[in-house]
């Protein structure tokens, strides 16, 4: 991964300078398939309960594995790999997610299907360590922010359109066909990569920097820690988004999915205006709707009206958070960027995992209902983590 700008140097942005959009749209490209393998499962959690003869809960286990696999993996393989050509390991996670979907698609056992989840979540963890970084030395540190907007493009476009496309086609034709054509997706995204990702070596030898320094720079832990709360509140209830839709009677989970990508998709192009001068206005800002739209869940529930606003709400809070996170985080460690994004891919799949797991024991036991009211609390601590100034300029 490239280094960036040091720690307290920020390059002014060159607004007039062409993106090498080609290359930032494969990068983009390869998020689409991250994002929709990743998520897949929540849009087609009934299907699958019932083609594999287990329940919800367990088919929600699927997203906490894939999780667990990133979280694992994300910086061992980063410390292990420094030294590697760039586009080699970007295609090494690609060709991943091509076993682990077409095993999804053809296997009948649920316990070889948790197997591939892991190996695709691993598989994820070396790609979004490399995105960013990818994204930033090819378009130059003068375009940094803009070019991490481009690449993290393809996290609202799988949302809008691959997660309710693909349960829309689960949904008429089995979920296996949805996996399947994930994996044809992958034959052609290592063959645009391959075209037009230049290559870039990675770090020599002298170069290393120990995990424990980059970790103690300052703000590092802060947007870190933001993050894990962030995303921990989103995976709680977007993993089980379809039993709590189902509370408000027929409301087609692909259509409210499509709703919230679209939503996406313009806060992602707001954060992509704005973010070299606003960070920190733009973190606290989503905080704020996301906690609006969590307030709209919680209290009525069984409201059409307040569920679709709240879809809504929360799709725009959510669009730019990827980048917000990634930047900040990029401009905070300098050259150590590489290893950052390693943690914080860690610390992202880890919130994944626990809103998995955290969701599953809700819907459990306290039922649908009770998702909504736990992701309160964990974003009012969110917003106190995000006030101070420091980490974000």
């Amino acid at each position: 991964m490239s280094a960036q700008a040091p720690c307290r140097q920020h390059t002014p942005v060159t607004r007039a300078a062409r993106l090498p959009m080609t290359a930032l749209l494969a990068l983009a490209c390869a998020g689409f398939v991250t994002i929709l393998t990743e998520a897949l499962p929540a849009g087609l959690l009934p299907q699958m309960a019932e083609g594999l003869q287990v329940s919800e809960a367990l088919v929600g286990q699927l997203v906490t594995v894939y999780a667990l696999g990133s979280l694992l993996a994300a910086i061992p393989l980063v410390l292990a790999t420094q030294t590697w050509p760039r586009r080699r390991l970007l295609l090494a996670a690609i060709a991943g997610f091509l076993f682990a979907n077409s095993v999804t698609a053809l296997a009948s056992d649920y316990r070889l299907i948790l197997a591939a989840r892991f190996v695709a979540g691993i598989s994820a963890g070396l790609l979004w360590a490399l995105l960013a970084g990818y994204a930033s030395r090819i378009a130059g540190p003068g375009n940094a922010g803009r070019a991490i907007a481009v690449a993290m493009v393809g996290t609202p476009l799988a949302l809008s359109l691959g997660i309710p496309a693909g349960t829309l086609l689960g949904q008429q034709l089995g979920w296996r066909w949805t996996f399947g054509v994930m994996s044809l997706l992958s034959v052609g995204l290592l063959l645009w990569v391959r075209l037009v990702l230049p290559e870039h070596p990675g770090q020599r030898e002298g170069e290393r920097v120990p995990l424990g320094r980059v970790l103690r720079l300052p703000g590092v832990r802060q947007v870190l820690a933001l993050m894990l709360l962030y995303v921990l509140a989103h995976n709680l209830l977007y993993t089980y988004i379809a039993p709590v839709l189902a509370m408000a009677g027929e409301l087609p989970v692909e259509r409210c999915l499509l709703l919230f990508g679209v939503a996406a998709l313009l806060g992602i192009w707001i954060v992509g205006s704005l973010i070299d001068r606003r960070i920190q206005p733009l973190v606290l800002a989503s905080i704020a709707l996301f906690l609006l739209a969590a307030a709209l869940l919680a209290a009525w529930p069984r409201e059409t009206w307040a569920l679709v606003t709240a879809i809504g709400i929360w799709g725009l809070a959510f669009g730019g958070v990827p980048t917000l996170f990634q930047t900040a985080l990029a401009r905070r460690a300098g050259a150590s960027a590489d290893l950052a994004q390693s943690m914080l891919v860690t610390g992202w799949n880890l919130a994944i995992a626990g809103g998995g797991l955290l969701g599953g024991l809700l819907l459990d036991r306290l039922g649908a209902a009770s998702i909504a009211w736990a992701v309160l609390p964990l974003l009012l601590v969110t917003a106190g983590l995000a006030l101070p100034a420091r980490g974000w300029r």
